[in-house]
């Protein structure tokens, strides 16, 4: 018998379902990431040493964030016909974004009263030391209006080439508004905009590429670095943490979604290769172009998505609002420091402002509390040690919780605003519109009044 013959009574895979599995950016990013966890936990050395893998990764597709976020806010406003429709935009978006992280942040500081995962540890605070925390966490943190300062950048330009989201999305709201006024003069810009996205598109489509390795390189140092081992003693607050950020996307975005006529879950499976590389690389910016495509393709208006998406990514980050109420009470607690109702409201106020403007990269929610801890006198910044080892583990729970809860927001802002195609956003999280890559068609905005269209696909579909 040859070896292309199956042995009789035995079932084959055709040859090409394998290869067509594997071809599926969500299947390699599963692999991958598995496959990290595994190099981790058996060789620990040499998963530690491969957190270049997914440092590359993230800083290949970040050097596309700002030129995206610009190209895309400044043609859609640049195309719309009431320019108002911009600032109803922002304004309805900020507050969602306030009413639903206040709301991350109680059920945190709820769920930590309750479950108490700090109790019984009477760690002494003088055996603790700032020394081995990150420099960024003992720093002095600048005050609210030192924030909203830092939204203004230098010059026109320096946005473009800076870190930070909110700048970019500063000067491309100004500059489409600018094209908008400008009439015949700035439609050939426009065009020109319109045109350059495309190529940006081309090649963060052919970056993506690599996501699987960099998923995996930044599970394997996770897991190398900071080892399973030390999950065991303060395992009652990683896993209260990654089931009450479960609960709120379940429950309150869900919700949401219901709200707004749709549902999570079909739309969970519809980003399912963003959540993926999300939970390898314990970050959201590396997803950012490839959601706004995604958000585009399933019926959300062009300028809805740039504005609020990239927006959210600083001011609706519920995985670190859920994380900072629980992490500030369970320090308190492991410390033997009662905290009163009044002081934890205080500190939830605080963490109303420090808790903006914190980039989605990984330890970006650590930074915050430590932001919020130097604010207020009742717990000492030294017991972030407590949990720095920790962190990490805690990451991408925070970062897949803001990702959704992004997602979420943008879909119902689009539909408050009216500039939500709810029959092609129905069809599309059902599968009927599958996203295909199409960068020839970067134009195609599928809007509440416009026929379905393919939209833009950064990452190859399978074949």
């Amino acid at each position: 018998m040859s070896r292309n013959e199956a042995a009789p009574g035995t079932v084959t895979a055709p040859p090409g379902r394998v290869r067509r599995t594997l071809s599926h950016l969500y299947v390699q990013c599963l692999v991958a990431v598995l496959l990290g966890a595994a190099v981790g936990w058996l060789w620990p050395s040499v998963g530690a040493e491969l957190k270049p893998l997914g440092d590359g990764f993230i800083a290949l597709v970040k050097m596309f964030i700002a030129p995206v976020v610009f190209c895309t806010v400044v043609h859609g406003i640049a195309s719309m016909g009431n320019a108002r429709a911009v600032g109803r935009v922002g304004l309805k978006a900020l507050v969602y974004f306030e009413v639903l992280t206040t709301v991350a942040m109680v059920i945190g500081l709820v769920v930590v009263n309750v479950v108490k995962p700090g109790s019984g540890l009477h760690i002494d605070l003088s055996t603790l030391s700032t020394k081995g925390l990150p420099p960024e966490a003992t720093a002095t943190h600048e005050g609210f209006a030192g924030f909203l300062l830092g939204i203004v950048p230098d010059t026109l330009v320096s946005a473009l080439t800076g870190n930070e989201i909110l700048p970019v999305l500063l000067v491309s709201v100004l500059f489409g508004f600018g094209l908008h006024a400008s009439g015949e003069a700035g439609l050939g810009i426009a065009g020109g905009i319109e045109k350059f996205s495309t190529v940006l598109f081309t090649l963060i489509r052919w970056v993506m590429r690599l996501a699987p390795v960099g998923a995996f390189g930044s599970m394997a140092f996770t897991i190398g670095n900071y080892g399973l081992g030390t999950l065991r003693h303060l395992a009652l607050l990683v896993g209260s943490f990654w089931l009450t950020a479960l609960f709120f996307v379940l429950f309150v975005l869900g919700t949401v979604m219901r709200l707004n006529g749709l549902r999570l879950l079909p739309f969970l499976r519809y980003i399912k290769e963003e959540l993926l590389i999300v939970l390898g690389t314990s970050s959201t910016e590396p997803v950012l172009p490839r959601m706004m495509a995604k958000l585009q393709h399933a019926g959300a208006s062009k300028p809805v998505v740039g504005i609020t998406l990239p927006a959210g990514y600083s001011f609706n980050l519920d995985g670190t609002a859920i994380y900072m109420t629980m992490g500030s009470v369970f320090l308190a607690q492991a410390l033997g420091i009662d905290l009163s109702l009044t002081q934890q409201l205080t500190m939830l106020a605080v963490m109303l402002l420090t808790s903006k403007g914190a980039a989605g990269v990984t330890g970006s929610g650590f930074i915050a509390l430590a932001a919020t801890l130097s604010a207020v006198p009742h717990v000492p910044v030294a017991a972030l040690a407590l949990i720095f080892g920790i962190d990490r583990f805690m990451s991408e729970a925070r970062a897949l919780t803001s990702l959704v809860g992004n997602g979420v927001a943008t879909l119902a802002v689009a539909r408050w605003e009216g500039e939500l195609d709810e029959d092609r956003a129905k069809a599309v999280l059902r599968g009927e519109i599958p996203y295909a890559p199409a960068p020839c068609a970067a134009t195609a905005e599928p809007g509440p009044k416009t026929a379905p269209a393919p939209a833009l696909d950064p990452v190859p579909a399978a074949s």
